[in-house]
């Protein structure tokens, strides 16, 4: 046996997994997405551009979606980095393990339940109640755009510090210490050697986030209120409820393209400034 069909052996599990359970799946919706909906619900396979004509009628959506996922992604950033900087540079190496599993305690519970958790405390009994006591009155979180970003952020939180985290660890110390040596400020070190290294898993986690949260669905429905929706909850109901399939698919094929240019962008974007990073440190 060769080594070339050693190799077509070894991924053809991987390959079939991914064409039945990715490639297929996205073909159908793709032809779907070009018929009509039948009388009793489904679709009419047909070739007309009408549905993706209506997409401007889930603009809302794709607002919100566009508007959030970013937001809660930079969000997420800004409050991972500073924990994972501490676990994997400051922290107590005896405690390192008992501080990355409280990182990951939030996963041991389902999202439906911490969900119902941020409904009272955003709801008119929890925050709102307690800002009523010290004089601060009419004051409304739940179903509002905060409220979504607030269960974005405490549920994707763990998926950002942990890519950080492990680009952190790896870090070489030896440089840290020969910054200080040659007199750089503390800040200085952070930003030429620190933050430069941590830059692929600021990439990794920033994409894990921001992919998942454009197909986001759950929070939005339940801390949202039906007010502010992704385009998850767009979909949801154009299959289930209205069972407009052909809609639904021209809207979800919409929101893959709008995935891939977004994702290639921001990939083009990152190996750019590696390489200028790269560029630097030859010189």
């Amino acid at each position: 046996m060769t080594q070339r069909t050693r190799n077509w052996l070894l991924l053809a599990p991987a390959g079939a997994w991914f064409m039945v359970m990715l490639i297929i799946p996205l073909t159908v919706v793709f032809i779907f997405s070009f018929g009509e909906r039948a009388p009793s619900g489904g679709v009419v396979l047909a070739f007309t551009f009408e549905q993706y004509g209506n997409l401007p009628a889930r603009w809302a959506a794709f607002k919100n979606t566009m508007t959030l996922a970013p937001i809660g992604t930079l969000s997420a950033l800004l409050i991972a980095y500073p924990l994972a900087y501490f676990l994997a540079v400051k922290a107590n190496p005896k405690w390192k393990t008992i501080l990355l599993v409280l990182v990951i305690v939030p996963f041991w519970t389902s999202i439906l339940i911490r969900s119902y958790a941020w409904i009272f405390l955003l709801g008119g009994r929890g925050i709102p109640a307690l800002l009523d006591v010290i004089g601060i009155e009419g004051v409304r979180l739940i179903n509002t755009p905060f409220a979504v970003l607030v269960g974005i952020i405490y549920g994707y939180l763990p998926l950002m510090v942990f890519p950080i985290y492990v680009s952190l660890d790896k870090l070489d110390k030896r440089l840290l210490e020969a910054s200080s040596d040659l007199g750089a400020k503390s800040w200085k070190t952070f930003l030429q050697i620190t933050l430069p290294l941590s830059i692929p898993g600021i990439a990794t986690g920033c994409m894990l986030v921001f992919i998942l949260l454009m197909g986001e669905y759950l929070i939005p429905a339940m801390l949202g209120g039906g007010k502010v929706f992704f385009v998850g909850n767009a979909l949801v109901d154009l299959f289930l409820q209205s069972r407009n399939w052909a809609y639904g698919s021209a809207v979800a094929v919409t929101l893959v393209v709008v995935m891939l240019i977004t994702v290639t962008i921001y990939m083009r974007l990152i190996y750019r400034l590696g390489a200028s990073r790269e560029d630097v440190s030859i010189m």
